[in-house]
């Protein structure tokens, strides 16, 4: 019977004690790596080195919005995603547009138009939205064709896919998909 009053103690202590809880963000964070499920073959022991990048952003849904043209300006900067803005992790060098990134962290940022997009990849990191963006930051900028695709995709998905000459940075939402090639 004590441990159950020791218990009920500690259970009442975290409650009134405790942080609220934020609420729960409509935008959720959501990660990708490359190579593509990485953490689930680590823990597999399936991998075979280190993860090469990855891509954190915040997932936004169409929710009956028309994005591309609406919510998404043609022709201006978006932080692709929601709530901070999106950034990518590059865990050993390669190349995007001719140009090699370095291993680090950087913020990407596109340009986007109804037949292509502008990739940004950008040095300022740990920022909200796109309000503080520096063009004279920019590590390179790429331009990519745009395709449309028969069924929309309620959610903004970003993830890898594997190339031929590494992987293509994949950007879904609605009915547009955009690929940004990255050379390993």
């Amino acid at each position: 019977m004590r441990g159950v009053w020791l218990i009920g103690f500690v259970f009442l202590g975290l409650a009134a004690g405790g942080q609220d809880v934020p609420p729960l963000d409509k935008s959720p964070m959501d990660m990708s790596y490359f190579p593509v499920n990485y953490p689930v073959l680590k823990i597999q022991n399936k991998s075979t080195g280190s993860p090469v990048m990855r891509v954190i952003y915040s997932r936004p849904q169409k929710a009956g919005r028309q994005i591309f043209g609406g919510l998404v300006k043609y022709g201006e900067l978006w932080r692709m995603g929601a709530n901070e803005a999106t950034e990518l992790e590059v865990f050993s060098p390669v190349r995007i547009g001719g140009r090699k990134i370095s291993r680090g962290r950087y913020t990407l940022y596109a340009v986007v138009n109804e037949q292509q997009w502008t990739f940004i990849v950008n040095r300022e990191t740990d920022t909200w939205g796109a309000f503080k963006y520096d063009p004279r930051r920019d590590v390179v900028r790429v331009q990519v064709p745009a395709t449309r695709t028969v069924n929309p995709l309620e959610y903004l998905a970003i993830f890898f896919e594997k190339s031929a000459t590494g992987a293509n940075l994949i950007v879904e939402w609605d009915h547009v998909r955009v690929a940004l090639p990255i050379v390993l």
